[in-house]
Parts: structure tokens; C-alpha cells; sequence
């Protein structure tokens, strides 16, 4: 399956059992034995990536230090067997996510592929016939159908896709971070009631809501945005009580905190895990992805290492949760 007809946005689709997330501070792989009642990590395979080798953004190119790149991408497939074909997990900055709601929906997919360009065209950083487009049905409301809609600038995936076929795999499939973390919860446990979920990047940090397997709100700063990441989500839970007509979280996690320093200590993570219950009055847990997969006896499970394996298992597990 091409990127060019399916950049896939907590959707279902076939996709391959190796994953592999290009962090701007990491590149992550695992692959997954899909057999027997639980998936298992065979192998896994954690690189660091220096300051600067790789920058995600929107609008401009990401891969500075292509050749350090395509090494370490090589290495990360050798260690989780050189799959032919990946599932490839981007950082969130690449791609502007919008929430769009429509009180009628056309009755073809064309003139619904039209409709949501067109709405989301006028907040898109660059010409829309430049953006490569994904939607996905989202929550029914009272007043309409809402969709979650993702758009990248085509030359920026397209950049990273070449980087895939450089180091010797396709990309068969091509996301985000936080929509695959979003996954690998719910292959895992049942979705019920409001839930929100946090994801950390070295880079930038990510909050969603989700009523059930459907987001209604999603956020994306920059690590260098004004304010803590406390006051920010505090401000969401606000808007959620205030705007999306909020009755409580019923669960609050946390993920990519360690992962995003390159293992930031532990205590670290429990300092920024309270000071998101202070200011949500909710208990904070840390994504585990061993509730969606078993890991081989070989594998250790630091802290960093589950936040790093959360998404590309999501990305693998994606048509075995509630929402894909």
C-alpha cells in the first residue's frame, strides 16, 4: 500500500508487523509475532539520534543529516530482523490535525474528500494541493458528524518515505506518534467514558481526548511554547468541561516522558506525572504497551523503552483496537 493513497489517521488497514518511529532524538523498531492470543516483541532495536540530524517540521525539510540517518535507520532494521516492508511512525509536528464537523455528509466519498479540503484549507500553512490528506470518521454528535483530519506537506512525507527505501524497507504504512499511542491504549483496554492522554516528544508535546475510541479535542506545541505543560493541560480540561460538555476523565495517561530525554530518570517522570494530577485532581498512569503485547523473556522494560515501543506497537496493533 502506498503513502500517496492512504496517509492513515487511526484507521484500519493492513499493515506490516515491524514498526519503526523516527523521533528527532531516537529511532525505534519492534517486531511483532501476531500469532496466539496475545502478540509478542520478538526484537527491538533502540538508536539515539544527535541534536539537529533530524527537525521535524511542518513547512520545511526534516532530514538534516541524511547520511546519519540512513545508517542508524539501517542498524535499527538489522537488529529487528531487515523487514522488507515497515509500518513508519513521524513525530506529531509534521502533520496539522484538525477536528472538522459537518451537519450533513455528501453522500460519496469524492464530494466528502472534497468538502473536508476545502474546510481545511483555509487554516493549512501552505497550498492544499501541496498536502496529502487523511480523515477518519470521528464522534456522532447531536448537530452532526465529526471527522479527524491530518494533513503534511507531500514532499515532507514523501522525503521520509525515501529515507525508508534508502535504508533497505518500505514504508507500507505512515503516521503520527500520538495517534498510534492512542492505538496501542486501546488494543489494549476498553474504551469507556472521557479519557485524555498526554504524549511527550523531545521536541514537542501532544494532548487528546477521547470520548470512547473517538477524539474530540487535539493539541500540538512546540517544546519552546510559552507556559509549563501543567498550565497547558490545564487549560484543556477547562475547555473540555467548559466547551465539549465534559462530565470527568474517567482515565488519565501519561506517555514519552523518559523516552523523550533519552531516559530521563525516573524521578523526573513521577515529578511530572504529579504535577499533572495536581492540577487535574485524577490519578496519572504511564502508558504500558504490555497490555496490548508480551515482550520476549529477553527484553528489559525500562520506563524509556515502553515509552519508546508505545507507539510503533499502536502503529502494528492498529486493527485491533476499538478505533482502528
Amino acid at each position: 500500500m502506498s503513502l500517496f493513497s492512504d496517509w492513515l489517521s487511526l484507521r484500519a488497514a493492513p499493515v506490516p508487523s515491524t514498526a519503526v518511529e523516527l523521533a528527532s532524538n531516537y529511532v525505534c523498531a519492534a517486531a511483532l509475532d501476531l500469532g496466539g492470543t496475545k502478540p509478542t516483541i520478538t526484537a527491538h532495536a533502540v538508536e539515539t539520534l544527535a541534536e539537529g540530524v533530524l527537525v521535524p517540521s511542518l513547512t520545511h525539510p526534516n532530514l538534516l543529516d541524511r547520511r546519519t540517518l540512513v545508517t542508524t535507520l539501517q542498524r535499527v532494521l538489522d537488529g529487528v530482523g531487515r523487514p522488507r516492508r515497515i509500518a513508519l511512525v513521524l513525530p506529531d509536528t509534521v502533520a496539522k490535525v484538525s477536528l472538522v464537523k459537518f451537519e450533513k455528509v455528501p453522500p460519496s466519498a469524492a464530494d466528502l474528500d472534497q468538502l473536508i479540503r476545502w474546510q481545511v484549507r483555509k487554516a493549512a500553512p501552505f497550498p492544499i494541493e501541496e498536502a496529502q490528506v487523511s480523515y477518519v470518521a470521528g464522534a456522532q454528535h447531536a448537530d452532526g458528524q465529526e471527522y479527524l483530519v491530518s494533513l503534511a506537506r507531500r514532499d515532507v512525507i514523501r522525503d521520509y518515505e525515501d529515507l525508508c527505501a534508502e535504508a533497505g524497507s518500505q514504508a507500507g504504512l505512515v503516521d503520527i506518534s500520538t495517534f498510534n499511542v492512542v492505538n496501542a491504549v486501546l488494543a489494549g483496554t476498553a474504551a469507556g467514558g472521557d479519557w485524555l492522554l498526554v504524549n511527550v516528544a523531545a521536541d514537542s508535546s501532544s494532548i487528546v481526548i477521547l470520548r470512547g475510541p473517538h477524539p474530540i479535542f487535539f493539541r500540538s506545541r512546540g517544546a519552546d511554547a510559552d507556559g509549563s505543560l501543567a498550565d497547558l493541560v490545564h487549560q484543556t480540561a477547562m475547555y473540555y468541561q467548559d466547551r465539549l460538555q465534559g462530565q470527568g476523565f474517567a482515565r488519565v495517561l501519561l506517555c514519552g516522558a523518559a523516552a523523550a530525554s533519552g531516559g530521563r530518570p525516573a524521578g523526573d517522570v513521577d515529578r511530572m506525572r504529579r504535577s499533572l494530577e495536581q492540577r487535574l485532581s485524577r490519578p496519572v498512569e504511564t502508558v504500558d504497551p504490555r497490555q496490548a503485547v508480551s515482550l520476549a523473556d529477553r527484553i528489559g522494560a525500562g520506563q524509556a523503552l515502553l515509552d519508546a515501543l508505545a507507539p510503533v506497537v499502536g502503529a502494528v496493533l492498529r486493527t485491533r483496537g476499538v478505533a482502528a
